[in-house]
């Protein structure tokens, strides 16, 4: 039986992986970090992923404590379950790295490596019970974003990604579509908290898109979305004002699996990049076009 699908199986295994691991660059002189292997914490991320995924899965339809950091934006009591289980699994194997997490401050160790996780990708559609959102996780190293992990419970879906290694789905590799033609193409968006008080609020994007695409779906997770465009499920997908949380994982497993991600001028993404594009590559000029009809925030 393959560990890395089962829970309980996967606990044990990455118990035991680690501390060996960990002897076995101390017996040879080098730190975790100077052995750049990424399989350990690959292994971290994905149980921890699969932990806090878990009891999502479990907890969903339950009555919710709800609270707003906005007009629209959402916070309930199993996106800080789910962070306080994803944080206390990264500190207790890397408690030297530093943690970024979307309902916390940052915590600061200045360490060459940083996790940066979204506990609850979808928190609107989880507190409605609609069963659309995902645990997102990605570590960077030296502000270059180098594992990614995205968990859908809902589906048992799996998204891994590794610098340089390419992009998986229950460990099996995944590409980005092939559609070269937009009138072809199935994208995806969302629209950001603001909408309600902003122009800049992507309604004006998402008609041009629409009456030029084969269709547009918002589904409510950035991070499914971008791995969808990864998985070729979706051929592009455009959003702005997003949070470094929602897009670090999602970024990797785009650009791992052959396809393109920029931000609204065509510029590559970087972790503060709040307005992004991604594509196959294939119609990813044609989307550049049509998003610079719109209005953004240029910054």
């Amino acid at each position: 039986m393959n560990p890395t699908t089962d829970p309980g199986l996967f606990q044990a295994f990455v118990d035991k992986t680690i501390p060996r691991w960990l002897s076995s660059l101390n017996q040879a002189g080098k730190t975790r970090e100077e052995s750049g292997i990424m399989r350990p914490f690959h292994l971290v991320a994905v149980q921890a992923a699969r932990k806090a995924g878990g009891i999502l899965k479990k907890r969903l339809g339950r009555k919710r404590t709800i609270g707003f950091k906005g007009a629209v934006n959402l916070v309930t009591e199993m996106d800080l379950l789910s962070e306080k289980i994803i944080v206390e699994e990264i500190e207790r194997h890397y408690p030297g790295h530093d943690v970024l997490a979307e309902e916390r401050a940052a915590a600061g160790n200045a360490s060459r490596f940083r996790w940066i996780i979204d506990p609850l990708d979808g928190t609107t559609n989880y507190a409605h019970g609609f069963p659309i959102f995902s645990v997102s996780i990605a570590l960077a190293k030296d502000g270059e974003v180098v594992l990614g992990v995205v968990y859908d419970p809902t589906r048992d879906e799996l998204f891994t990604a590794e610098k340089g290694k390419g992009a998986r789905l229950n460990g099996r590799r995944i590409r980005v579509s092939s559609q070269s033609t937009l009138t072809r193409s199935l994208l995806a968006t969302g629209f950001p908290y603001d909408l309600r008080e902003s122009r800049v609020n992507n309604f004006d994007h998402f008609y041009n898109f629409a009456i030029r695409a084969q269709a547009v779906r918002r589904a409510g997770s950035a991070a499914l979305d971008l791995c969808y465009v990864a998985a070729g499920r979706f051929d592009g997908f455009w959003e702005m004002k997003l949070g470094t949380w929602d897009i670090a994982a999602g970024s990797l497993m785009v650009s791992e699996a052959g396809g393109k991600i920029t931000d609204f001028t065509g510029r590559p993404l970087n972790l503060s990049g709040k307005h992004v594009l991604a594509s196959n590559g294939k119609i990813h000029a044609a989307m550049l076009r049509i998003v610079k009809k719109g209005k953004f925030p240029k910054s």
